[in-house]
């Protein structure tokens, strides 16, 4: 089935993986999403369980964002405590999570004990919460990232164990950020030679043994083996939703904003509630997916350069809002046409037939070790687009990447390549630090 590896194909390929994981690790935890592709984790983990019989201990966690489909929270029903020799743990937990709808904010807080009144939901019964929680490490508001490593670690130590696996389903086929993230090689944080492996924690590591399936390979061995699924995906098909587009997170996260309309269609009730969780929400349900919020091909206001475009963009924003962006351009500003960056040396050649000026600074100097040629290149002025013919148009930087990124009101800058500065995580533990306090 799918895609093959000489005389393999992925699902021998995945449980050569999870056998050489259960035989280096005595515990193995499935963080389980609710989605297609953890959900066939689950059930495959459990088919090698069933036919081998492993010493080694299956621990399984849901994160509930709070405003998930009921659809979702059916099938999630289903799953938790479907298989008695696995333990498992449903958490409802006041996380920072990623808030694409918002101009006002850039994440919000499921399970917020300041907005219980919005709650989408009630916390469901034996699930662990603020109220309940047994987690020496949590913080209110902490990330969401943070907290299932951190979980990670607490599971590990809990169980005993001397060597913890994290499974995790992430596919390189979905985008190329979650590609780079399995397939970038580090050698002192893999487990061994292990690619798809990252450590989190001492002995704690996380695996992607799915990152090479296909969205077609889910539902074979989901039809193959005839395994449960969640039957939001049927509705998906109904409703026209392209098969690599159906996708099951938070509900307000960067990356799903086009998929919000659909609410109103499928579960009216919990779109009801939503529009009254996030402001913000309604905005992307209409324009989501469209040039509004800088999808598709985002066209130039008539009498306007992509400079006087981000200008007029940035004075629309509330000021702090506006703060945050202005401190990342100008750290664009000061890294393209003062130190240099470090573009691909072919990317660079294809520079040299365009009109756009630059300096070359000779090769990247440092430890850091390239897989390909680069050249350091400084801009003589911020380029205000990028022509086509440069295929690799998201390594270099334009006015216009600027105007996408305010648009899609990515106010971390994922777009252009920024991640979280040390500043921004100073200010959020600050935060915690107060919020600790007042409570």
């Amino acid at each position: 089935m799918g895609k093959k590896y000489l005389s393999q194909n992925v699902l021998e390929a995945f449980m050569e993986r999870i056998a050489y994981i259960f035989e280096k690790f005595d515990h193995i935890i499935v963080a389980f999403s609710g989605g297609k592709d953890s959900g066939l984790m689950l059930e495959l983990i459990n088919l090698y369980y069933e036919q081998h019989h492993p010493a080694s201990k299956v621990s399984v966690y849901h994160i509930d964002y709070e405003g998930g489909y009921q659809y979702t929270m059916d099938y999630v029903n289903r799953c938790m405590g479907k298989y008695p020799y696995f333990d498992y743990y449903h958490l409802c937990m006041p996380v920072s999570a990623s808030c694409g709808v918002s101009m006002y904010r850039s994440t919000w807080m499921p399970w917020n004990p300041e907005e219980r009144a919005l709650w989408v939901k009630d916390i469901p019964p034996g699930a662990i919460s603020l109220y309940n929680n047994p987690f020496n490490f949590f913080e209110v508001g902490m990330s969401d990232y943070i907290f299932q490593n951190k979980f990670g670690k607490w599971l590990h130590e809990k169980s005993g164990a001397k060597r913890t696996a994290v499974l995790v389903a992430i596919r390189t086929q979905e985008s190329l950020h979650r590609y780079h993230a399995v397939t970038r090689s580090n050698s002192f944080r893999m487990f061994g030679t292990i690619a798809y492996s990252t450590r989190i924690a001492m002995n704690v590591y996380n695996f992607y043994p799915l990152y090479d399936w296909r969205a077609e390979d889910i539902w074979t061995a989901n039809a193959k083996f005839g395994f449960d699924y969640n039957k939001l995906y049927d509705l998906f098909h109904l409703s026209g939703v392209p098969l690599g587009e159906m996708r099951v997170a938070n509900p307000f996260h960067d990356c799903g904003v086009e998929a919000l309309k659909l609410y109103r269609a499928i579960e009216p009730d919990t779109w009801g509630r939503l529009v009254g969780r996030i402001n913000g929400a309604n905005f992307g349900a209409i324009y989501g997916g469209t040039k509004a919020v800088g999808y598709k091909e985002v066209s130039l206001p008539e009498g306007h350069t992509w400079k006087s475009y981000v200008t007029f963009l940035l004075k629309t924003l509330p000021k702090q809002t506006r703060d945050i962006y202005l401190r990342k351009f100008e750290a664009s500003f000061n890294y393209w046409l003062i130190k240099g960056g470090s573009l691909p040396a072919k990317t660079v050649n294809a520079l040299r037939s365009t009109n756009i000026a630059f300096e070359s600074l000779g090769k990247p100097s440092g430890n850091r070790k390239y897989t390909s040629e680069y050249e350091v290149v400084r801009f003589a002025e911020y380029p205000d687009d990028i022509p086509p013919n440069i295929k690799d148009f998201r390594l270099l930087p334009s006015y216009k990447r600027m105007c996408i990124t305010i648009l899609k009101n990515d106010t971390s800058c994922k777009y252009m390549g920024f991640s979280q500065t040390k500043d921004e995580l100073q200010k959020i533990k600050e935060a915690l630090d107060v919020w600790n306090h007042l409570s």
